[in-house]
């Protein structure tokens, strides 16, 4: 019996390794350095910094993808047995289904442990420093944030689109003016920008040039009718301040390890100042986050334990079928997470419950495709 756990365990850890590695790289590390390659060519940003910068975005992509290269790794190896009839050999020996997935099950139970330990504790943290490491990037390099056909939404109570540039210099900008609530009080347009960077005030000056901008009133933003129109400028310097920049550096949830949630729970709950409807948006958030968290951890054990009899059930070895296996059912778990993610203000719809929703489907109908398959 230890030789067949052996040999099915070994199988799943190489292939959900290899899995893992290909998922981090291509789905999430090749986009972000896709995004980042810009910085080291067009740019003098360090690259030990772009390189710190990608070391702490690859704790949170784990937590995506051990889960999701587990269930690959499972179905592969379980459709591999199942086409080539090596399960049916086991039976004849006397050995169950469930006997034989058991290293499967082992190894769910070790990535649930180190899914846990990331979500509670690694990601958050790294989440932090990413957000550090972005404002190392901005403050020693200011002119690296600037790129062409992009928006840029690192400065408080600025947003800025630049279509083209070409070193400091900027054209065809956009720059929206915010006010507390976000609400764009000010759009400018101009052909033309110019960079500089004022390293004793720890600011940018955006010099912009032959612009036309738009006002809106301070006190009834959202009044079309009383829009300022028409205004043009041939040459004006906006201020963007590097020292708000520092300060959005206060972390938000997703940074938050479980102990901080917590707290931040127990204090919103205290917290009486302000109305009822935003400390329950915030208090759903923090419950939503939490259960995140928690669920997520579990998904490999959801994935095995649906993943198994599936790949026995389609009999098939070729990769490509195991691949889309994963895809399908992946994308149908994260569905959900997101839903419940782009509602966690919301406490009537009971997010932090609906993040549960996934898990409880896969091992509900895991369980029974599981009990169906074992009594075969």
């Amino acid at each position: 019996m230890k030789l067949i756990d052996r040999y099915v365990g070994w199988q799943l850890l190489v292939t959900a390794t290899l899995a893992v590695t290909v998922l981090s790289v291509v789905l999430v590390l090749g986009n972000v350095f896709k995004q980042l390659l810009e910085l080291l060519v067009k740019n003098d940003t360090p690259l030990e910094l772009v390189l710190s910068f990608l070391s702490y975005i690859l704790p949170f992509s784990l937590s995506f993808t051990i889960p999701w290269g587990f269930l690959t790794a499972v179905l592969l190896v379980f459709g591999r047995l199942s086409a080539e009839n090596e399960l049916i050999a086991f039976r004849a020996n006397g050995v169950s289904i469930p006997r034989v997935c058991l290293s499967a099950l082992v190894l769910a139970v070790g990535c649930v442990g180190i899914c846990f330990w990331i979500n509670i504790e690694v990601a958050p943290r790294a989440q932090a420093k990413m957000k550090e490491a972005l404002y190392d990037i901005a403050t020693s390099n200011p002119l690296a944030m600037f790129g062409s056909d992009k928006v840029i939404d690192a400065f408080p109570g600025n947003k800025i689109y630049v279509e083209k540039n070409e070193g400091a210099e900027l054209f065809n900008l956009l720059v929206y003016k915010l006010n507390e609530d976000s609400e764009p009080v000010q759009v400018i347009f101009a052909h033309r920008g110019l960079l500089e960077t004022n390293r004793e005030k720890k600011e940018i000056l955006l010099h912009i040039f032959d612009a036309r901008y738009e006002q809106r009133d301070d006190e009834d933003v959202e009044n079309l009718m009383k829009i300022k129109q028409g205004i043009t400028m041939q040459e004006t310097t906006l201020p963007i301040s590097l020292s708000a920049l520092q300060e959005k550096r206060g972390k938000g949830i997703g940074s938050m390890t479980a102990a901080e949630l917590l707290d931040r729970l127990n204090a919103e709950e205290r917290e009486a100042q302000q109305s009822d409807k935003e400390r329950a948006a915030r208090i759903s958030a923090a419950k939503t986050e939490m259960s995140k968290r928690f669920s997520f951890s579990l998904a490999s054990f959801a994935f095995a334990l649906i993943g198994v009899p599936l790949a026995i059930t389609a009999h098939r070895k070729e990769t490509s079928v195991g691949f889309l296996m994963s895809l399908i059912v992946a994308v149908t778990y994260f569905f959900f997470i997101i839903i419940a993610n782009g509602v966690r203000e919301n406490p009537a719809w009971y997010p932090h419950l609906l993040m549960w929703v996934p898990n409880v489907l896969c091992l509900g109908l895991g369980g029974w495709l599981f009990l169906r398959m074992s009594r075969r």
